[in-house]
């Protein structure tokens, strides 16, 4: 196991609950990579000495476990959950060269091997273990229930699917072999020209003209809000190859064989949004609009769920719209950590 330096003073995004005990932890993927992580535990349960029900959390896509994926799981520790956000492979603390590279079978590695290390703590019972996946990390966290038994419940929030946004383009504008074959090309000669380029991360200044989605990036990563200097959506984002295989892959293809529960929460107003419906929609039916497949529909369709959350945004789920955090504007919390905590308690 590589030996990471790990920053030990809390430089969160958000504040530390009273309610939680919170410690950094490190674990291993069967890649041979190392995964930093932040372990979040309700302070009351361990009082009682008993094995706890745990999630795994990682997202958004290009974020850190100092943001959305921290709060997620420091929301869930606070219900009573042992509560796990790491870093991915490749980004924020986890290793991996070259930086900010992503990957369709080692990022869903990275969930089971979260999986396995939760496994293996003495106040976890292993039979009671989910994810949660957030904005990219939710293709890839259906992906991993699709894979993983273990996994008794999967909570899909905002999801993109990274796989059919880097094949199709947004709203699937670029489906098609010609639109395909231009961007390939070009992929293939940076590989030549320039393979450690970086393509940016949220674009800073922001245009006058940039659409509201954009708009929305912006006021998270780019301000106190969300800014962490880790963070690849921050910053200088990904590799311009750095994504190249997803374009070839489908993430979503067996999820309409998902046994275990499924809650897929997208915001009402959110961008994204056809996204978590179309695979909601695949993973129950066995077909969905912008997938080329059809497939049997799921054997267990009554444990799985689409929650649209009214006049929320993509970003408003990423923290809840937390202005309060910041000190402006008026509190929001558009989401709905009970509902959550109310599936998790239910199904594992």
């Amino acid at each position: 196991m590589t030996t990471l330096n790990l920053t030990q003073e809390w430089d969160k995004v958000f504040p530390l609950s009273e309610k939680v005990n919170h410690r950094k932890v490190t674990f291993e993927t069967q890649y041979g990579l190392t995964l930093a992580a932040d372990l979040y535990e309700p302070k009351a349960e361990v009082a009682n000495a008993h094995q706890l029900p745990a999630i795994a959390v990682s997202g958004p896509f290009g974020a850190t476990k100092e943001q959305s994926s921290g709060l997620y799981a420091m929301r869930m520790a606070e219900r009573g959950f042992v509560a796990l956000a790491f870093d991915p492979s490749y980004t924020g603390e986890s290793s991996g060269e070259p930086r900010r590279t992503a990957s369709p079978d080692i990022n869903t590695e990275d969930f089971m091997a979260a999986v396995d290390f939760l496994s293996k703590q003495d106040n976890v019972d292993a039979n009671k273990i989910g994810i949660i996946g957030i904005c990219g990390w939710g293709g890839i966290a259906l992906n991993a229930a699709a894979a993983d038994t273990r996994i008794k419940a999967t909570v899909a929030s905002t999801m993109y699917d990274m796989t059919r946004v880097s094949g199709n383009g947004y709203f699937d504008s670029e489906d098609k072999e010609e639109s395909r074959h231009t961007a390939r090309e070009a992929l293939s000669k940076q590989r030549l020209t320039d393979p450690m380029a970086m393509a940016g991360g949220v674009v800073d200044p922001l245009p006058k003209d940039a659409p509201q989605f954009v708009k929305d990036y912006f006021d998270y990563y780019k301000t106190e809000r969300g800014y962490h200097k880790r963070s690849g959506n921050s910053n200088d984002g990904w590799r311009v190859i750095g994504t190249q295989a997803f374009a070839n892959s489908r993430f979503l293809y067996y999820i309409n064989e998902i046994r275990s529960a499924v809650l897929v929460m997208h915001g009402e107003k959110a961008h994204s949004r056809y996204f978590g419906e179309a695979a909601y929609h695949y993973m129950v039916d066995g077909k969905a609009e912008g997938y080329n497949v059809v497939g049997k529909p799921n054997p267990n369709p009554e444990n799985k769920q689409l929650l649209i959350i009214p006049n929320a945004s993509h970003c408003d789920l990423y923290d809840g719209g937390y202005t309060e955090l910041v000190g402006k504007g008026e509190p929001k919390n558009l989401i709905p950590w009970d509902k959550l905590a109310e599936f998790f308690t239910k199904n594992l």
